[in-house]
């Protein structure tokens, strides 16, 4: 009783869309994110800094419950710079300079539908559209890239591609690069749609993932299907 009582505590704690924490409710009180919590708060009682803000590591599912998911773009884990994440891959908050990687997403989305690159990297009406912005880990220390990789965080997020995958819709998975590419083996491509390509990184966009066209892609896939396409234009944002 006490152990049940325990575990419904933890999962009242979590910061997360009521989807999905109903979807993922086993793997909250589950050993192995028990020990990744722990991790967590022994890293910001050594005064390392950790990104993103507790509040944050969550904030792709809240803003895409999993029964709005159309699409699904795998990152690698967080911006490890000050500023720059906020929990969902690849984007940054409205006054902060798009890293690289997002460069090159620009870049991609201007030469395949012609959209010219947006003022800033925020990419919440992706989001808002049914884009899951899904970092394969979700935390990472200031100055460190994957410095959180092998503490669970990969267990958790082969878990919602799971879940993803169980649907009975068909989703589009967008795969760049080869952490994103792992979790493919997760994914049945006979109910689902898999576009993979290299990921948009300066050291490796140019092997594959510039030319890829995944964005018109993606809206001829939604509009077959009788759904509106993803408007990949930003609008302007107040900072």
């Amino acid at each position: 009783m006490d152990t049940a009582v325990n575990a419904q505590a933890c999962l009242d704690h979590v910061q997360i869309q009521q989807s999905w924490k109903h979807a993922l409710a086993s793997e909250f009180t589950a050993p192995y994110m028990c020990t990744l919590k722990d991790f967590l708060r022994q890293e910001k009682q050594a005064g390392k800094i950790i990104y993103p803000k507790g509040k944050d590591i969550f904030s792709a599912f809240n803003v895409t419950p999993l029964d709005k998911v159309r699409v699904v773009i795998i990152g690698q884990d967080p911006y490890h710079r000050p500023n720059q994440a906020h929990g969902m891959c690849f984007s940054v908050l409205p006054g902060v300079r798009p890293p690289n990687s997002l460069v090159n997403i620009f870049k991609e989305m201007q030469d395949d539908l012609g959209i010219p690159p947006a003022s800033h990297g925020y990419l919440l009406s992706w989001a808002q559209q049914g884009v899951l912005l899904l970092n394969t880990v979700l935390t990472v220390e200031q100055g460190k890239p994957e410095s959180h990789k092998n503490r669970g965080w990969e267990q958790f997020t082969d878990k919602v591609i799971q879940v993803l995958n169980a649907q009975h819709r068909s989703i589009i998975f967008v795969l760049w690069g080869s952490h994103a590419q792992n979790k493919g083996q997760h994914i049945d491509p006979r109910k689902h749609v898999i576009l993979k390509a290299a990921h948009p990184s300066p050291f490796s966009a140019h092997r594959g993932f510039l030319g890829c066209k995944h964005f018109s892609k993606i809206n001829e896939l939604l509009t077959k299907r009788g759904e509106q396409p993803i408007n990949w234009a930003l609008p302007e944002v107040k900072i």
